[in-house]
């Protein structure tokens, strides 16, 4: 408070000491019972236009512009895209099958028609990979919960696989073995960061951006509030209601009655 830095950051400090005394120290500090978190300002969400967006894909390439297509035209979180696996993938019925969302839930969504070519030539890449670690070996992936003992091949299934793997394998943290994981969150981030720079958006561009564009223009093409619910993933309407806000003009769609003047003004400047 002090160094007035966001709630966010004041959360994150408390849970790092609660953490240290309880779980590593394993002491428990009575003064910190009923203390109240710093609450997060609710600010509305940076939202692109439909030309930004285009400007945005304009300047991409390779996996990440299929990646970052693929937020904007599902909706889906960046995590639930680089998880995604080759099973979850429907293209019968141009949909998408995302497992263990936030929250832990699954939930279905749209797969752009434009995007089946792209994502079946990736998906085709993936394969390769896969083959090629088969025949070094490996192949394995890291699977969900405890399907690995239950099941001790299926790491091996094709259909396991990510569908944006890394380029390189590397040994999981929690068993050691050597795996091919999916790509790292900051390839991402990093490419739409820097691309929003190039197409010269002036606004503050992130992965997550492209969620709430996602969102605020299919309220804008006409479907109710609900079905967006549903596709986004929300547990309460009123976390989905804020993209109608976006949707108002300045001063909550009040015209100004400066543009009702109909006289002549000098021009500025």
């Amino acid at each position: 408070m002090q160094r007035n830095v966001a709630a966010a950051t004041q959360n994150q400090a408390l849970s790092a000491l609660l953490f240290l005394y309880k779980d590593v120290l394993g002491k428990e500090l009575q003064w910190l019972d009923g203390l109240t978190r710093a609450r997060r300002p609710e600010r509305l969400p940076v939202v692109l236009s439909r030309e930004e967006v285009a400007r945005l894909f304009a300047a991409m390439e390779g996996v990440t512009w299929l990646m970052a297509n693929l937020l904007y035209g599902t909706g889906m979180r960046l995590m639930e895209c680089l998880r995604l696996r080759v099973k979850d993938i429907d293209f019968a019925h141009l949909q998408i099958l995302i497992r263990d969302g936030k929250g832990e839930k699954d939930r279905v969504t749209m797969l752009p028609a434009k995007l089946v070519d792209p994502l079946k030539a990736q998906l085709q890449r993936a394969r390769q990979l896969h083959e090629l670690d088969l025949r070094d070996g490996f192949g394995e992936v890291h699977l969900p919960y405890a399907l690995s003992r239950e099941y001790p091949r299926a790491g091996y299934d094709r259909i396991w696989q990510y569908a944006f793997p890394s380029k390189n394998r590397s040994a999981d943290p929690e068993d050691d073995v050597i795996r091919r994981h999916h790509l790292d969150e900051s390839v991402l981030q990093r490419a739409v960061t820097k691309v929003a720079r190039v197409a010269r958006i002036e606004k503050r561009v992130h992965c997550h951006v492209l969620r709430h564009s996602f969102a605020t223009h299919l309220l804008q093409a006409g479907y109710d509030i609900r079905t967006l619910q549903e596709l986004l993933g929300h547990n309460d309407v009123s976390t989905t209601m804020i993209y109608t806000h976006v949707l108002n003009r300045g001063g909550r769609g009040v015209v100004s009655p400066f543009d009702r003047v109909e006289q002549p003004f000098a021009r500025y400047g």
